[in-house]
């Protein structure tokens, strides 16, 4: 069962990915007293993540900040030296905060897992987008098809944003 709208994150240590180094966080600590569009994405460098998913919430980061996100977090199942490499491939600077859940953490605690043993892939999280307004859940969208960003992606949720603003 996953996170439900009105429930506060768990407690989790991870990584962000910086051009300076790898920092230690706490979902605690990164959430505290800001809202926040984090969105979870299958992994770093493939097809639909690396072509839309981060580089349209890169480029949305104007409209979101105007709409009252003061960050956005791209979540995956990766460690952070490809989290960091993939950030630079795309020239993503620091518009969005790379967030490492190497080991599925977060992804497990959350129950947004996406099994892809069987293609070769291990465990990685579901594509998914969620407000977070001082580490509660305000806003979730799942996708139902992993190939796709209609409702975890930036143009939805500045829309969403727009709409509510």
């Amino acid at each position: 069962m996953s996170i439900n709208v009105g429930q506060r994150l768990p407690e989790i240590t991870l990584k962000l990915a910086k051009k300076e180094g790898v920092e230690v966080v706490t979902t605690a600590s990164l959430f505290a007293g800001k809202k926040t569009i984090l969105f979870a994405l299958p992994g770093a460098f493939t097809p639909v993540c690396s072509a839309r998913h981060l580089p349209d919430f890169a480029a949305n980061k104007a409209a979101l900040k105007a709409a009252g996100v003061d960050q956005i977090v791209c979540l995956s199942v990766n460690d952070s030296f490809v989290m960091q490499a993939w950030a630079d491939s795309l020239g993503i600077g620091d518009s969005v905060l790379m967030l490492c859940d190497g080991s599925a953490e977060f992804t497990n605690a959350v129950g947004l897992v996406l099994d892809l043993t069987a293609a070769g892939m291990g465990i990685r999280s579901q594509r998914y987008a969620m407000i977070i307004d001082d580490g509660v859940v305000t806003h979730l969208e799942v996708e139902k098809e992993v190939s796709s960003c209609s409702v975890s992606g930036a143009d939805y949720f500045v829309t969403l944003l727009t709409k509510t603003a």
